[in-house]
């Protein structure tokens, strides 16, 4: 029995872990398309982006005269297991273009 314990403790702590870089995503989302909507230059939007999150994050930004999109994904694995599959996590957000 103790060994079925230490694996669903295992993945407790692994489903944490992904909804805190979950929650990172979010708040770097959020941020990065606020400054992206402002007219900051797109690579220190996305340098930031990335040194919020991960330096591994993917980001995309599309900025048009109407509307800012950024989205953000994360894979995110088990410290304690590398050779598990990661799980992937994203954030979108989306901020009206100021003039």
């Amino acid at each position: 029995m103790l060994p079925a314990l230490m694996v669903v403790l295992a993945a407790a702590l692994w489903a944490v872990q992904a909804v805190g870089v979950q929650l990172e995503c979010v708040d770097a989302a959020r941020a990065a398309v606020r400054a992206a909507a402002r007219g900051e230059p797109l690579d220190q939007v996305r340098d930031y982006a990335r040194s919020v999150t991960s330096p591994k994050a993917e980001v995309s930004i599309t900025r048009d005269p109407e509307l800012t999109k950024v989205q953000i994904s994360v894979e995110v694995r088990p410290s304690w297991a590398n050779p598990l599959p990661a799980v992937r996590v994203s954030a979108t957000a989306t901020a009206d273009t100021e003039p």
